[in-house]
This record gives C-alpha cells, structure tokens and sequence, in this order.
C-alpha cells in the first residue's frame, strides 16, 4: 500500500506536541512491515540548520489559494527510512513559531491544497491520504469537491485523525469564498453551529475517521468531551474508530538513552535508577532523601488536570514527596507552580519552559509520574515514564484508561482514580507511596512497568488493518 501522510509537524523537523511524535515513528514502523508511507509537513523558519541542509527541492508550483495565487516550492529528504516532503512558502511558514497566527485558516488552507497539487509532480500516487487534526481537515474536504474526478486522482481513500477535538479549525463564514475558494453548494460540509468548522468537513468528507485510543473514541460521542462535535460524530459512528498511539522505543530507551545520568533496564534497574534521581535531586537543588520524588511534564493548561493538583498541592508535600515540575502555557499555573518553589524550595523545583533534557532526566530519575487529566485523547507521557520506571498516577479517561491499570486488580501498572476529584486523586497519590514503603513490592512493579509494550509495533499493526479496510482488502 501507498499511504500519504499529512500532518503540521512531525519530529524531528518540527514540533511542538504529540502529534510531531506520532508523524515522526508511525510511518516508519509502517514501513518495515513492507508497505510505503511517506510524510509531508509544512517547511517552517525554525527548523535545525543541519536538517535544512539535508533537504532536496524538487519543483517549485502555483496554488491556489481562491483567487489568488500562491508559490509553492516543494523539498524532500529521507530520515529513518522515510521520504518527508515539504511544503515552502516564505509568506506562510517563514515565521518564528508554528501556530497561533491571525491567519491560520490561510496559512493551512494553502498547506491543503499545495498536498493535492504537490500529487501531480511526484512520482508517487498514494492509495490512502491519512490526514490529521484541523489543519489538514481540508483535504479530505478538496478531495471529495475538487479533485476526485480529475485525472490521476481517482480511487484514493481518504482517513482523518482526531489528536485532539478541542481545536477544531473554527472559522466566520466568510472564508469560504474568500480563502478557500469551495462551491457554495459543496458549503453545507462545512458549516455547523453557523460558522465554518475545518473538523466536521473532514468527518463529512473523509472515508474513515480514527482517534488516538479506544477509549477517547468513545468519549467524544459524549458532549462533556466533544466540545460540540457530539452531534455530528453520533451520526458518523460507523467510520469511527480508536487505535492507542505508541512511542519510539529507540529514542526512548533507557539502556542507551545519553540523556540520563545513568543506563538501566527492567531487571536490573535499582542502581542506574537511583543514580538518576540523587542526580536529579542534586541538579534540582532539592533536599537528599529517599522521599518519593514525583515528575510532572506537561502543558500548563486546566484539561491537564492542575487545578487538582493545585488544591491537595501542599498536602502532599506535608505528607513527605518531592515535585519535579517542567511546563509552561497558562500564566496561573505557572505563577502557582513558582510560589509553591519558592515556598518549598527543598522540596519542590519548577522549571518554565520545555528543555527536553530537562524533561528526559525526571522521567529516569522520579519515582512517580502525575498525570490527572481533565480529558486525555491519548498521552505519550505516561508510557515513556513506564519506559523509564516510572510509575504513573493517572485518572481514568482516554488513552490513560487505556493504557495504565490500577494495581489494586490483575496487571497493575499504575494507581488510577475515576472521578474528577482532588481528594480520590490524593488516594491514589497515597496508594502508590505506601507501596513504595515496601521497597520488594516496589521493585517487581518497577519491573513490570518497564515491561510493558508500548511500541508501534502492535499499533502500527492496527492501522495497517485499517488502511486494508478502507481499500477494501
């Protein structure tokens, strides 16, 4: 099979979350199992030199963009057994950053459209285009209005991919025309709730619709989840469906990471462990001792699940454990994450920002990973800390229920609560240190943690079967 790839990220040429890591390892884990997947993403300004230096053009093109019309150079390179191809123009991605432009609706319209175009000019005709998350809703969207018919393009399936429903692409009704140049009466795809929605045009117009865990596929039929896309996901079951994301187990590996201070793995991990976290504490300043240390990696925002955490913050903290804290995002939870620093400095350390090193030496040298999400579309966090021994505290929802089990029951690889609640997330918090106490039992879990599988191989197993599906084989 021919799969297209299309994402706005993917490491490591540019990223900013979970979705550069999926891009970055599900197309090669694809591959080895003798198929064809190549990826295209956007050529941002903030790209590494050396990556940009690697890069190949192929042809430059015009695109259009409604009635204007738009440069588009085309570059590819191969990583990791990959053809990446990248889509220029200066006006567009030329910019420090990524995301969070005026012209967004503009900038990814262009991107969906040039993908399309950018099929006339490769030597490579894919039977699938797998799309993910709004800023690529459009193609599926074009596809269906604008190419299907034409020359070259017949019988190509389309799949999209929810990472997250939050972002949804909302735009005022007036892009239509103006930006995206699509027939008034193909317009009803993309309406809803009177303004333009990019995700329902790819629910509308894509042939399958996949989520990133089991679980969440469930969730989003409900509207405590679905941010007002319930209505029209309830209707579009039938092509739904949820495969739980891995990660790359050779980047993430803790008998050869360079990262941390000292190389473990499962069986034999209680030196090189407690190695990394007397580094940990000592580069963090926090006190000596074999307290439980527990990391915290994530975006400061409220579905994050920090408004819990910020209500039994110092309780905890009485109750005897050390915070390895490294996020950014929401201003209050950062100023709340530095007054708790500076309240307990030998207890508690913070770091605003994303240094992945930083990130990389709490997940091998903490005890426990803290990860109570409002809502949860997957999560990688968690299973890289189990790569690292780490056990999680997680609450059940999305791709964490999906893939932490609470150790009360058979095959506990973490300690999970139900409810959105301060108090059941300061029981499990709880549960999980009067284990620790017992240094044996502590120790078998610690094993079976980084046991665990969470590679692309069984994953990317499942979205082969569904690629068979669309094509009907």
């Amino acid at each position: 099979m021919n799969i297209l790839y299309v994402a706005s990220e993917a490491t490591p040429f540019a990223a900013s979350g979970g979705l550069a890591d999926v891009s970055g390892s599900l197309p090669a884990a694809v591959n080895k199992k003798g198929h064809d997947c190549r990826v295209v993403i956007p050529l941002y300004k903030n790209m590494k030199p050396d990556l940009r230096a690697s890069l190949t053009p192929l042809t430059s093109i015009t695109v259009d963009v409604a009635w204007r019309k738009q440069y588009c150079g085309i570059l590819t390179t191969i990583y990791n057994g990959v053809v990446y191809y990248f889509i220029d123009n200066e006006y567009y991605f030329g910019r420090d950053g990524m995301y969070g432009f005026y012209d967004d609706c503009e900038r990814f319209t262009f991107f969906s459209r040039a993908v399309l175009e950018m099929l006339r000019y490769i030597d490579f005709k894919p039977d699938i285009i797998h799309a993910n998350d709004w800023q690529t809703a459009l193609i599926s969207v074009y596809y269906q209005t604008l190419y299907r018919y034409q020359q070259g393009f017949d019988n190509i399936k389309n799949l999209f991919t929810i990472h997250n429903i939050q972002y949804q692409g909302k735009y005022g009704t007036e892009v239509v025309n103006e930006i995206m140049g699509i027939p008034m009466y193909h317009s009803d795809l993309l309406m809803y709730d009177d303004c333009v929605n990019m995700m329902k045009g790819a629910f509308e117009a894509a042939d399958r619709i996949s989520t990133v865990s089991p679980s969440y596929a469930h969730e989003i039929l409900d509207p405590w989840y679905a941010y007002g896309l319930d209505r029209i996901l309830i209707n579009k079951q039938y092509k739904l469906s949820g495969i739980l994301n891995g990660i790359d187990t050779n980047i993430y590996d803790p008998e050869k990471d360079p990262l941390i201070p000292a190389n473990f793995k499962a069986g034999s991990h209680v030196k090189g462990k407690k190695i990394c976290k007397e580094k940990l504490l000592a580069d963090l300043g926090l006190c000596e001792g074999d307290e439980p240390v527990v990391g915290i990696v994530t975006r400061f925002v409220a579905h994050k699940g920090l408004d819990l955490i910020k209500y039994i913050f110092e309780e905890m903290v009485d109750r005897g454990f050390k915070f390895a804290v490294i996020g950014n995002g929401e201003k209050i939870f950062e100023d709340f994450f530095e007054e708790m620093a500076r309240r307990y400095p030998d207890r508690v350390s913070v770091t605003i920002g994303f240094v992945p090193e930083t990130a990389r030496k709490i997940y091998a040298g903490a005890d426990m990973f803290l990860m109570p999400s409002q809502n949860e579309p997957c999560g990688l966090a968690q299973m890289i800390a189990m790569r690292y021994g780490t056990v999680p505290i997680v609450r059940e929802t999305g791709g964490l229920r999906d893939s932490v089990k609470d150790c009360g029951g058979e095959n506990g690889n973490g300690f999970t609560f139900k409810t959105y609640n301060a108090h059941d997330m300061l029981n499990a918090c709880l549960r999980a240190q009067a284990l620790y106490n017992d240094k044996k039992e502590w120790k078998k879990l610690v094993d079976f943690v980084m046991k665990c599988d969470f590679s692309w191989e069984s994953s990317s197993e499942k979205y082969i079967e569904l690629y068979k599906s669309l094509l009907g084989s």
